[in-house]
């Protein structure tokens, strides 16, 4: 079991914040359509996304650790969820049809990726054209020293794994994403043995355009 995987099987069973802001709260989500959340966690997030997108939509939840998953199903079952999936993989490789998505979101997980490069790419895929996303997360104000970003345990604790704003963002759109604005942003703070801010970043995937082209204005 991974360092990350350890952290959060523990704390599934605690009533703690696991996010660093409120990504589906930026969103005009609508009836009908279909929803990931990525590092779903309890999947809180994702019951409120099935709500909303009623019973012609859909809600999928995206997460690593097996307690997590097993306390969302528990709770989807309680409450008589039937569009809500929850699927157990790495947010580098997701296990969703391409451009199947009409929104992507995540609270404070993309920080732990080895390749974030790798999971924008994945954005981007399982997004339909003109698809968007909405991400809170943290970055690191000034670079991360090396010692602690190969540390699995300081990754695991939300802050090692930052990269600085500018990098954050480049890999958004080098990943084809565009649109890319920051909805919102903290003032920094101490973690761990960082200067870290959160923020809350949204953008889409171009739309196709009758050509069959992406068209990155529309």
């Amino acid at each position: 079991m991974t360092a990350i995987e350890n952290r959060y099987t523990a704390l599934a069973e605690s009533s703690c914040c696991l996010s660093c802001g409120s990504a589906i709260g930026h969103a005009d989500v609508r009836p009908g359509e279909v929803c990931v959340d990525l590092g779903s966690g309890r999947g809180t997030d994702v019951l409120r996304l099935a709500e909303k997108v009623g019973p012609t939509g859909h809600a999928w939840g995206i997460d690593l650790t097996e307690a997590m998953l097993e306390k969302a199903r528990q709770a989807t079952q309680k409450l008589g969820v039937t569009n809500a999936t929850f699927l157990q993989c790495a947010l580098e490789r997701l296990e969703l049809p391409s451009e199947s998505i009409d929104w992507v979101f995540s609270n404070c997980v993309l920080n732990h990726a080895d390749d974030k490069l790798a999971v924008w790419k994945e954005v981007n895929r399982v997004l339909k054209p003109g698809g968007r996303f909405v991400v809170s997360d943290i970055y690191a104000v000034n670079e991360i020293a090396p010692e602690f970003k190969n540390d699995p345990e300081a990754v695991a604790e939300c802050w090692a794994g930052a990269v600085p704003r500018d990098a954050y963002l480049q890999s958004i759109e080098h990943a084809g994403l565009r649109e890319v604005r920051v909805l919102e942003e903290s003032a920094p703070y101490a973690k761990g043995e960082a200067q870290v801010a959160s923020f809350t970043v949204a953008g889409q995937k171009p739309a196709r355009t009758r050509d069959g082209f992406m068209d990155a204005d529309a």
